[in-house]
């Protein structure tokens, strides 16, 4: 850390907030990568001075990635105004509350169709196929990652997808991809191309690859597909990645129960990924770092994928989801919202020595889930798992105290309310 942050910000791991003005918030927002307004860092010090204490490191950067414009959709969710002319010719303002709810949600709610089995509310959506089984289908962007470095930015945007359909009700399978690419034309000029920006030929064939390769190497096709190519696209392309899979009724629905166990598998922790989803929050800079782009290994997620349905059909676990933006902080934060989590960091598996307490929970190492798992079942799946050499190691426990609470080496780093961590920021205005 520099600047202001370095000589306000730090003191034995707390971030000094109290006594600051707005301006100098913003200097601990932009320097940390937490890409927070000054209304949600002003949200924040309140938040804390009630609690009269200030901010572990820990906790900011756990409040910044859930209040990500990844994470939350704050555009599309908060309050948009706009003008529009009436019949006399009078400029009338309109407000709409809530973009995403007054539009796409409220049309879903008028159709209330019977075949919708579950929407908005899971990884991915899943509509009814037959009488037995449901189809999921997830769609998602990897814009910014896939920019400053195309082919790891691409697979780990088709990888974090297919994860999204393991990830929904208690685990579909995944049988096809499908994907949309916008690029600037190939045969762009070097000379429009500006300090920090790769060429669209180098991003074309990265991103392609990418995606190419990684579903190939997982045995799912990539089924169809469509490239556009824009001028609009030169400082940023648009990578549109989809999959889609089976899932029997039955377990469509999921929930996480008291005493469950936090099981986290697949592949171990590192620093990559790293602020990915305060990054892709905000517009791109020529000294943004590739280390904010996770490392894909599809290999791991074959391997898990595989073993995680048997468990499935055991009934071994209550609920799932996957370490995507944000790692383990969102993972036990959205599993934990509505009961309450305790995690213990040096129980993580690591890639290697020496990563700090809060490096391990905001990691965004690809190819990991965690599960909500009963006590009982814990030996039967990690047996399961260990028969396919896939980790599946207890890191903490689901509890009613209605907070988020990380621990390591039996010391407290972090102790956020959940209503507050999912719930408390300002909603944005445009």
């Amino acid at each position: 850390m520099r600047g202001l942050f370095s000589i306000l910000g730090m003191a034995k791991d707390k971030i000094k907030l109290r006594g600051l003005n707005g301006k100098h918030l913003d200097d601990i927002s932009r320097e940390m990568t937490l890409s927070l307004s000054t209304e949600e860092m002003i949200a924040i010090k309140k938040y804390f001075a009630s609690k009269r204490r200030d901010p572990s490191l820990m906790e900011l950067e756990i409040i910044a990635q859930t209040w990500s414009e990844h994470c939350k959709h704050k555009t599309m969710t908060g309050i948009i105004e706009y003008r529009t002319r009436s019949e006399n010719g009078k400029w009338e303002t309109q407000v709409i509350d809530n973009l995403l709810k007054e539009t796409i949600f409220a049309v879903t709610e008028k159709l209330n169709a019977a075949y919708c089995l579950s929407v908005f509310e899971d990884n991915a959506g899943i509509i009814e196929w037959n009488e037995n089984y449901g189809i999921a289908a997830k769609v998602e962007t990897h814009n910014h990652p896939s920019a400053i470095e195309p082919y790891g930015g691409a697979e780990t945007g088709i990888g974090g997808v297919i994860r999204d359909i393991l990830g929904c009700g208690k685990g579909a399978f995944p049988v096809l991809n499908f994907d949309v690419f916008c690029f600037a034309p190939p045969d762009t000029s070097y000379g429009k191309v500006t300090e920090g920006i790769l060429h669209p030929r180098r991003i074309l064939r990265g991103v392609v690859s990418g995606v190419r390769d990684y579903g190939n190497r997982m045995g799912i096709p990539t089924s169809a597909g469509a490239i556009v190519f824009s001028d609009d696209f030169l400082f940023n392309p648009l990578v549109f990645c989809g999959t889609v899979g089976i899932i029997p009724k039955k377990f469509v629905s999921k929930k996480v129960r008291q005493g469950d166990l936090i099981i986290l598998i697949g592949g171990k922790t590192g620093r990559d990924g790293i602020h990915g989803a305060t990054f892709s929050s905000i517009g791109l800079k020529k000294e943004t770092s590739a280390g904010c782009v996770q490392i894909g290994d599809p290999i791991a997620e074959k391997k898990f994928a595989d073993v995680l349905i048997k468990a499935r059909d055991r009934n071994l676990f209550n609920s799932i989801t996957d370490c995507g933006a944000g790692g383990l902080s969102s993972a036990v934060g959205e599993l934990g919202k509505k009961l309450g989590a305790r995690v213990f960091l040096e129980k993580v598996p690591l890639k290697h020595a020496g990563l700090k307490p809060w490096e391990i929970f905001l990691s965004e190492s690809q190819e990991r889930m965690v599960l909500s798992v009963p006590p009982s079942k814990f030996p039967e799946l990690k047996t399961l798992f260990q028969r396919e050499d896939v980790e599946a190691s207890f890191i903490g426990e689901f509890v009613p105290t209605k907070k988020l609470e990380v621990f390591h080496r039996r010391k407290k780093i972090a102790s956020l309310d959940m209503e507050f961590l999912h719930n408390g920021f300002p909603r944005s205005r445009r």
